[in-house]
Parts: structure tokens; C-alpha cells; sequence
């Protein structure tokens, strides 16, 4: 009797570990066909103004993933913020441009966002080199956390998507880093489509890398942030916020690492 019951709470564990998949992607395709909201199109047109600008098969896909994003997420308000769909919105819409024209599970490890009204202090413990620990603070506009939550700053969300042309974004900074932390620890390289390999990934980016940290080094001029060359996930992520926004002056000086994130992200933001 019991090896019978045993059975069938493992047939039972099997069928909804076979049927959860499909009945979230009923769930999503129901979401995704309702009608978007006006005063949700008002607010992309108010904050994200490049949106008219691309094209309108990105625009549609984008409303319908920004409808998913805001059902499954769950948003926080810290420090006196009150979340409203103003703040819901602005920063699933940037979050959801990393998603556009390929299969996504929409950041499935992402449960949670914290978003301050401005920059917010974290803490920061470090060791000199005779071993001394001391603890400074320091000012952060996002933070990408790998058991479920992003932090971010309300007032840098904002000047990063009024702003679509300076290569600086938190949003899709912190949401490349969830990409990369899809399959572990953040690294530089995040899940590749079926059309790329890592062995040509790993190359393009450790060379891009390299140059970046040497630019930082000698202070030369990069339209990548220095702050890219501390670690090949941070590389990732500064590249990513100039892929969509400087996406004509990336393509002329690094069109390799370009290609990469054209085959990657599947959109070309030039045509934009």
C-alpha cells in the first residue's frame, strides 16, 4: 500500500513539473493578448522617447512583454517611495528591450525590485594589503542581486531612459547582469542562442575586455565606461547599456563585439 501511494504522489510530481511549464505559458499568452493600457502608452511615450522610433512589430512585442513583466514581478518601495504604474512601467520597458525577438522566460530568477528614490548607500567591507578590515560606504544607482532581486534608483531609472543617447542606462545595466546569472554566478557570459558559441563569445569579449582595461589604465578616451574593466560581468553590462544607445558609434569601433550583441539580443538598434 504504501510503495502504491508513493507511486502515485511521484505521478503526481511528474505531471506538474510536465504541466507547470505550459499552463505559466497559457497564463503569459493570456496576458500578453489583453489590450495595453492608454495611460500605460502615455507614460512609455512620456519616458522612453526613442519608443516611436522603433519599429512596430518591437513596439507591440515590447507592450505585450512589459504586461507580462509587470504581473509576474513584484515592485517595492523604499525610503518613502509609493510604487505606482508610473514607476512600474518606466522600468519594465527598458528591462523588457533586452527581451525583444527571442524565447524568454522573462529574467526567471527575478522575483523582486527594490527601487529607491535616488541613489541608495550600501556598505562595503575591504582588506588592505597588511590585512586590515575596514568598512566604507559607498553611492550605488543599481544593484543586481543573484537569489531573486534587483535594487534600483527611481531617479536614475528615469534620466537613463530620458536620456536614450549617452550610453549610460541602470536599467539595462542591472538586467544584463540577470541575464548572466541565468546560468550561475555572473560572468561575462550569459545563456548563448543556438547560432553563437562560446568559444567565439569568450574570444571577441576577453579581446574587447583587455583593450578596455589597457584604455582605462592610460586614461584614453572609450565610448565603453572604465567601469567595464573591473570584471568580465560588469564588461557585459556596460556593453549592453551602449549597444542600445550608441549603437551606430559602437558598430564603427568595435564591429566584432558588435555582431556579438546583434546575434545575442536579436535586434540591430541602428535601425532604430
Amino acid at each position: 500500500m504504501i510503495i502504491l501511494l508513493l507511486l502515485l504522489i511521484g505521478i503526481v510530481i511528474i505531471g506538474y513539473l510536465i504541466a507547470k511549464p505550459h499552463w505559466r505559458e497559457y497564463k503569459r499568452d493570456n496576458i500578453r493578448a489583453l489590450p495595453f493600457k492608454k495611460e500605460w502608452r502615455k507614460i512609455i511615450q512620456q519616458r522612453m522617447p526613442y519608443f516611436q522610433q522603433m519599429p512596430t512589430d518591437l513596439q507591440l512585442q515590447l507592450k505585450q512583454h512589459i504586461q507580462v513583466f509587470i504581473a509576474e514581478k513584484n515592485f517595492i518601495g523604499c525610503n518613502g517611495i509609493k510604487i505606482n504604474d508610473e514607476i512600474k512601467i518606466t522600468i519594465a520597458a527598458q528591462a523588457c528591450l533586452l527581451l525583444l525577438n527571442r524565447k524568454t522566460d522573462y529574467y526567471p530568477k527575478l522575483k523582486t525590485i527594490l527601487v529607491y528614490p535616488s541613489a541608495f548607500i550600501k556598505e562595503q567591507n575591504q582588506r588592505s594589503a597588511d590585512g586590515t578590515q575596514s568598512t566604507t560606504k559607498i553611492a550605488l544607482a543599481g544593484e543586481s542581486w543573484n537569489f531573486g532581486k534587483i535594487v534600483l534608483s527611481w531617479e536614475d531609472s528615469v534620466h537613463g531612459a530620458q536620456l536614450p543617447n549617452d550610453g549610460h542606462n541602470v536599467v539595462i545595466h542591472e538586467f544584463a547582469h540577470q541575464l548572466d546569472q541565468e546560468n550561475g554566478t555572473a560572468n561575462g557570459a550569459p545563456i548563448l542562442g543556438k547560432d553563437q558559441t562560446y568559444q567565439c563569445w569568450s574570444a571577441i569579449f576577453s579581446q574587447q575586455f583587455e583593450i578596455l582595461r589597457k584604455q582605462a589604465a592610460a586614461g584614453r578616451p572609450s565610448i565603453f565606461d572604465y567601469y567595464g574593466a573591473t570584471e568580465p560581468a560588469e564588461f557585459f553590462a556596460v556593453v549592453s547599456e551602449v549597444f542600445f544607445e550608441k549603437s551606430k558609434e559602437f558598430s564603427i569601433e568595435h564591429p566584432a563585439l558588435y555582431r556579438q550583441l546583434t546575434h545575442y539580443y536579436k535586434v540591430n538598434p541602428i535601425h532604430w
